[in-house]
């Protein structure tokens, strides 16, 4: 096998803003494998700032992989174990050389038989802005919403109370992503008021690594709650266990990227089932290639909930996509 890496910069068709602050471009790598004449590619989805293998090394250890592209897998495994979206990459690229064109995951979802439902993602910003997205949303038939908070509470919270007045939750599913945005003692506060507007979970409510505290308002929350940065960085499969057993969250939520690709994901879900923790899978700004492959492997996980996938929409550069977005389902055509 050969294989070779290239860095690719996306650019954001509109700033984005998150409570990390607005994002203009998402740096990506895609790796490419070849053997036979036939080719396999994956994305290697760092995400600066956020990600686990966010270090000054990432692209030394990427041209070490394609240097050892034909050493055992198991061994490759464990030399990535701290760059989980290196991993993923590899994992893509694997499975699309096995399975050809834009493949990973096989299914009646990339036949176009069936589709996945997900959620529509409202960027923060001003509150005329946010308002403009979530009309929107609603327009194309989304009957799940997800809204980034955690900047200015109290003008997130209007538009919740105002959406709420419009559509019971019977009718409309309301998700809040704050990524770490609130101290402790807001949180406790804002998971009381998220109960009274009958929002259906809110993720990362306080920064990572607060595990006492969260553990504390895991059990106190009247709101579910999942995790999502918290489980970057976590590695070991042991350490996943103690996580989960410490914390008990409501949910868990997985992006492969940042959590070690396919089989991270196995192990996470793994644990979540055995302790009764719900789960559902995000994309994290990948591009279309590392979308379509997410969106497959999730499929394949029969979801019962809207998941957190994007529609690869958000930027002026992405690649093609066989991805379809109608009303509320993702299909492949």
């Amino acid at each position: 096998m050969y294989a070779t890496f290239k860095r690719h910069l996306l650019q954001f068709k509109n700033p984005s803003g998150t409570s990390r602050g607005v994002l203009t471009t998402k740096e990506t790598f895609f790796l490419e494998i070849e053997e036979n004449g036939k080719k396999g590619i994956g994305e290697c989805g760092l995400f600066r700032g956020l990600s686990f293998d966010d270090v000054p090394e990432y692209e030394d250890k990427l041209a070490w992989l394609c240097t050892n592209i034909n050493l055992n897998s198991n061994f490759l495994k464990e030399e990535l174990k701290n760059f989980p979206s290196i991993w993923f990459g590899y994992e893509q690229a694997m499975l699309n050389l096995i399975q050809g064109e834009n493949l990973y995951f096989p299914s009646d979802f990339t036949t176009g038989k069936n589709s996945m439902k997900i959620n529509g993602l409202i960027w923060m910003g001003s509150a005329e802005f946010m308002q403009e997205q979530i009309e929107e949303k609603l327009a194309q038939g989304f009957d799940c919403i997800k809204l980034k908070i955690g900047v200015d509470w109290d003008s997130e919270k209007n538009i919740l109370k105002h959406l709420r007045e419009k559509f019971p939750k019977e009718q409309l599913e309301l998700r809040v992503d704050a990524n770490g945005g609130f101290s402790f003692e807001e949180a406790k506060i804002v998971l009381e008021e998220l109960h009274e507007l009958g929002i259906h979970s809110i993720e990362q409510p306080i920064k990572a690594g607060q595990i006492d505290e969260m553990a504390e308002l895991c059990t106190i929350t009247p709101t579910p709650i999942a995790l999502d940065e918290e489980l970057i960085g976590v590695v070991d499969f042991q350490k996943k266990k103690e996580l989960l057993e410490q914390i008990k969250p409501q949910f868990i939520i997985l992006k492969p990227s940042l959590v070690g690709g396919i089989s991270g994901s196995e192990e996470w879900i793994s644990l979540a089932e055995n302790l009764g923790i719900g789960w559902w899978i995000t994309s994290a700004l990948e591009s279309n290639i590392g979308l379509t492959a997410i969106a497959q492997y999730t499929f394949t996980k029969d979801p019962k909930m809207p998941q957190g996938l994007g529609t690869g929409g958000l930027f002026t550069n992405n690649l093609e996509t066989s991805l379809v977005l109608k009303g509320d389902q993702l299909w492949m055509q």
